[in-house]
């Protein structure tokens, strides 16, 4: 059903779950089944606010990216600034970029089903719970501390970790998240360059999926696209903000917990 209650509920779950490590496609497939909001508009609808979700992060870190537009003189040291930090984002992204191209009509065709979602989730569950156990065993294992410490190989590697996120239901946070521990990045450092890592590649594949589907909307779907786009956008900057603080306190244990109770719903919302 297409009305804006509909748009604002559903912005509010893209914002919300986005840059969390729980599947934001887990949760907007339970969101518009309960809505009455389906198919192919529908799923382009999805794709679209996800740009607002990106704004958020533009706005919140937009320091961090103003200094990716800046040259920093010779003698600097080397930071996430300048070419050296769109040289990361770039090494992060290609992996991701690749396959999803080379596999984009598999994953339609063969990966949106109850099953695979469902797996996804307590795949993506059963690794944080792994990472987690791992990374508190050997701690020092750490060895990158800020975002200014990445190297082009961590980068690279957490990109290539990236691409467990084309699974459907696994999670892009969680997948870039994970990968940075063991590769030996501190869990909060992780969690913001996945924020970082999640514009260019977000804003890639909705942008090229969008395109495709414009012509299923007209100028009267605008407001609905604007409501949505403006919550996912408010809910966003909260969902980054509490998670980061959270996990200076916490670990990851909490989400994979959460996404195992969340595997039962979907999959069965998905048969029905």
């Amino acid at each position: 059903m297409e009305t804006l209650s509909t748009a604002v509920l559903l912005g509010l779950m893209e914002g919300l779950t986005e840059f969390l490590p729980v599947s934001s496609t887990g949760h907007l497939i339970l969101a518009a089944d309960v809505l009455g909001f389906t198919g192919p508009k529908a799923t382009t609808f999805e794709i679209a606010i996800q740009f607002g979700a990106i704004l958020a992060v533009l706005f919140l870190y937009r320091q961090r990216f103003s200094d990716l537009l800046k040259f920093p003189s010779p003698d600097r040291k080397r930071s996430f600034a300048g070419l050296y930090g769109i040289m990361l984002l770039v090494l992060t992204t290609l992996p991701g970029a690749a396959t999803g191209l080379l596999a984009n009509a598999y994953i339609k065709e063969s990966l949106f089903t109850p099953a695979s979602v469902a797996a996804a989730l307590l795949t993506g569950a059963l690794l944080m719970l792994l990472v987690e156990w791992w990374t508190a065993r050997h701690p020092r294992a750490i060895r990158c501390n800020s975002l200014d410490e990445l190297t082009p190989a961590l980068a690279l590697g957490i990109g290539c970790c990236q691409c467990l996120a084309l699974w459907p239901g696994f999670s892009r946070s969680a997948s870039t998240i994970m990968g940075g521990m063991l590769l030996g990045v501190r869990r909060e450092t992780a969690a913001e360059y996945s924020f970082l890592a999640a514009v260019p590649i977000i804003t890639g594949a909705a942008g090229y999926e969008l395109l495709k589907s414009l012509h299923l909307f007209n100028t009267p779907d605008l407001p609905f696209f604007a409501v949505g786009s403006l919550f996912a956008f408010l809910s966003a900057l909260l969902a980054i903000k509490t998670f980061i603080a959270l996990l200076s306190r916490i670990t990851l244990r909490p989400f994979a917990v959460y996404r195992l109770f969340l595997v039962i719903p979907v999959y069965w919302f998905m048969i029905h």
